[in-house]
């Protein structure tokens, strides 16, 4: 399964973050179901990287497994040998581009402004995570995108399934959505299907703004 060309044909990354390791197998499952074709674990969480080895193993071509919160190169390392295909971070540390590109991994640094963007990219960016989004909305996305037309923006941080087609049109390559999708209270109470359903109505809503754009 190419990475990369799944992220982007899904357009939606699931960012899945709990205080607690319980129930993440179950919670990626069931996004899986909605349609979600990539799935983000914050190392934020506890068991995180025993969480995405076991995720990893059940993954079997359904969808695509990567680490978020990654900070530093050695975080990068241990999440892609714990079975990490992708990478995101909330900001730039250009040692964690070489390790992702070291072991052939895909990888999003996060960035917000355009000499951030233009930096990641040039520095061999899959996809660069314009962090936080709600700073500046769609708006500030379409506005980046037009002098940088050539880069892949994944817009985070207040993207919900109510606004995903707004940033889509804006221009984005993929969105990423956390608690709106999947926090730590539905996993709690178990809520599988809600999940599913939820993820199933953001893969919409992204398919028709593709379509409308």
């Amino acid at each position: 399964m190419d990475t990369l060309q799944t992220i982007l044909d899904s357009g939606v990354i699931a960012i899945i973050r709990s205080d607690t390791d319980e129930g993440l197998l179950q919670a990626a499952q069931a996004l899986a179901a909605g349609g979600v074709r990539a799935l983000e674990v914050t190392l934020t969480t506890p068991g995180a990287l025993e969480a995405i080895r076991a995720i990893s193993r059940q993954a079997q071509g359904q969808f695509v497994l990567g680490a978020g919160s990654i900070l530093d190169s050695q975080s990068a390392q241990m999440a892609i040998l714990a079975g990490a295909e992708f990478l995101v971070s909330p900001g730039l540390d250009l040692g964690v581009i070489q390790t992702a590109k070291h072991y052939g991994k895909v990888v999003c640094p996060g960035a917000l402004t355009p000499t951030e963007v233009i930096t990641a990219w040039s520095n061999g960016a899959d996809l660069v995570k314009i962090f936080p989004a709600s700073l500046g909305g769609p708006e500030y996305l379409k506005a980046l995108r037009a002098p940088l037309p050539r880069v892949r923006m994944v817009p985070v941080g207040g993207v919900e399934v109510s606004n995903a087609a707004a940033y889509i049109q804006a221009g984005a390559a993929a969105v990423a959505m956390g608690s709106s999708l999947v926090n730590a209270k539905l996993i709690a109470q178990k809520r599988w299907d809600q999940i599913t359903q939820t993820a199933r109505t953001a893969i919409e809503a992204v398919a028709e703004a593709r379509r409308t754009k």
